[in-house]
């Protein structure tokens, strides 16, 4: 009891209050960052960010990470006459292609994770340890710096790149370092979208604050297990609107 009201007293007076997000109708110009994070099952939020500022331009709750999702939330920031000078994204190739008429920065931060993810913390081969150490210079680079070392990288590991094991049971061969084949494939795709920051005002290299912000409320979640899906979706609502009357 607290107050003489039980706790199933406050919990059904809570179930009372509404708490919608309206996306604002958006007006200026800027760097527009995105992304999308999950909090269970089929359970996540997408949220685009003005760079300068940090307040929320647009908020969806989603089941799955869409490119229609990334589509119209660029398509309703821009609705109400705000000019899109950029945008900050960290990953999902399709939606490269799909901005190609933006000035697109792919998160360094994110970049440095897949190869991460594909040649392990700890390479064995010398090549990866090698591809390892020059994403370690990214974000302290230039284009042109980072691009030549880049290719002198790949020049240098051609042939063994190249090098193809035999499967004997399918009888076929396949390449035998595959996973860093993946890292290199991965790198040159996204090269041409790692320095754009250096050519846009006000536009970061990486979504760092777009991860602090979700830090923050999945800790602020966490702290309230067992939530149903409304009420957690009430929650980030409230969380962004807060956002939005003091951003970051």
């Amino acid at each position: 009891m607290t107050n003489g009201v039980s706790e199933s007293s406050i919990k059904r007076l809570l179930r009372t209050v509404t708490v919608v997000w309206r996306n604002p109708v958006c007006h200026g110009h800027g760097v527009v960052q995105m992304d999308a994070t999950y909090f269970g099952r089929n359970c996540g939020v997408l949220i685009a960010l003005e760079a300068a500022s940090g307040r929320p331009l647009y908020l969806k709750h989603i089941a799955h990470e869409r490119t229609s999702d990334y589509a119209d939330a660029i398509a309703w920031i821009k609705r109400g006459g705000y000019v899109v000078d950029g945008i900050v994204i960290d990953g999902m190739q399709t939606l490269f292609s799909l901005f190609e008429d933006y000035k697109v920065q792919m998160c360094q931060y994110h970049m440095c994770a897949i190869v991460r993810r594909k040649l392990t913390g700890n390479p064995r081969l010398l090549a990866g340890r090698e591809l390892k150490a020059l994403m370690a210079t990214l974000t302290t680079s230039d284009r042109e710096s980072f691009t030549e070392a880049f290719e002198a990288w790949v020049v240098k590991w051609d042939s063994f790149l190249k090098e193809r094991t035999v499967s004997h049971e399918a009888g076929k061969t396949f390449y035998t370092h595959r996973r860093l084949r993946s890292a290199m494939t991965s790198v040159r795709f996204y090269l041409p979208y790692l320095f754009t920051w250096l050519e846009v005002d006000g536009m970061p290299n990486t979504n760092n604050r777009l991860e602090g912000i979700f830090t923050d409320l999945k800790r602020n979640i966490n702290n309230h297990s067992g939530m149903s899906r409304r009420n957690r979706e009430r929650f980030i609502n409230g969380f962004f609107l807060a956002l939005g009357n003091n951003p970051q």
